[in-house]
């Protein structure tokens, strides 16, 4: 009896923890490619949404939760400070929210 009670009592606790997604935040070179398809990303707006998620998709993801620019100064330790050029300081990067 006290076996099937524990069984139970664990099977209680797991089903009711919270189910986490698998999701990854990438970092991408924001590179105006001429489509504008840049500056969506960039600014977050709406017709960013297909080139993110066609991104996530690439990367066996199902789906991008979010979008958006990040500056040269939010990623730390990503490119040491010796080695960058005065012209990838005026780089910008992208940074999409990818879940499984």
């Amino acid at each position: 009896m006290r076996l099937s009670s524990a069984a139970a009592l664990c099977v209680f606790a797991l089903s009711s923890l919270p189910a986490y997604a698998d999701s990854r935040v990438f970092i991408i070179a924001n590179q105006p490619d001429g489509y504008g398809i840049d500056e969506c990303l960039a600014n977050g707006a709406s017709c960013g949404a297909s080139a993110a998620r066609m991104y996530c998709e690439s990367h066996q993801f199902a789906r991008a939760s979010s979008y958006h620019r990040v500056e040269n100064e939010d990623i730390t330790g990503a490119i040491p400070a010796s080695t960058r050029s005065p012209a990838s300081r005026a780089e910008a990067y992208v940074a999409i929210t990818c879940q499984r």
